[in-house]
């Protein structure tokens, strides 16, 4: 059983996204589809937006320019205090100045 199917891993809307836009043919999206149908996501009500602007404000303070849609995937994880699976280096620089925890991969 995969983590996906076994609801170990939740999924921020954006990512799903991110995966459609990274597939270069039709059949590499109808086969992500297919593998994300079921797939559990994160809930996203307004207070969450509320912080991903209060994460994305007080990292700009820091220095760190952050895109819209790492702060909502960095929020996620912090929402649920769950790791944030990723190999992109710039969740290791917002981990520096927040509660942010990463699994090594």
């Amino acid at each position: 059983m995969s983590a996906l199917e076994d609801g170990t891993i939740i999924l921020p809307p954006l990512v799903v996204a991110e995966l459609i836009s990274g597939s270069e043919t039709s059949k590499e999206r109808a086969t992500v589809g297919e593998l994300l149908q079921d797939a559990p996501l994160q809930a996203t009500p307004l207070a969450h937006w509320f912080a991903v602007g209060e994460l994305r404000r007080m990292l700009r303070a820091k220095g760190l320019k952050v895109t819209i849609p790492d702060a909502h995937i960095a929020q996620c994880a912090l929402d649920r205090d769950a790791l944030l699976i990723t190999r992109d280096a710039i969740f290791r620089h917002i981990a520096r100045h927040c509660p942010l925890r990463l699994a090594e991969t």
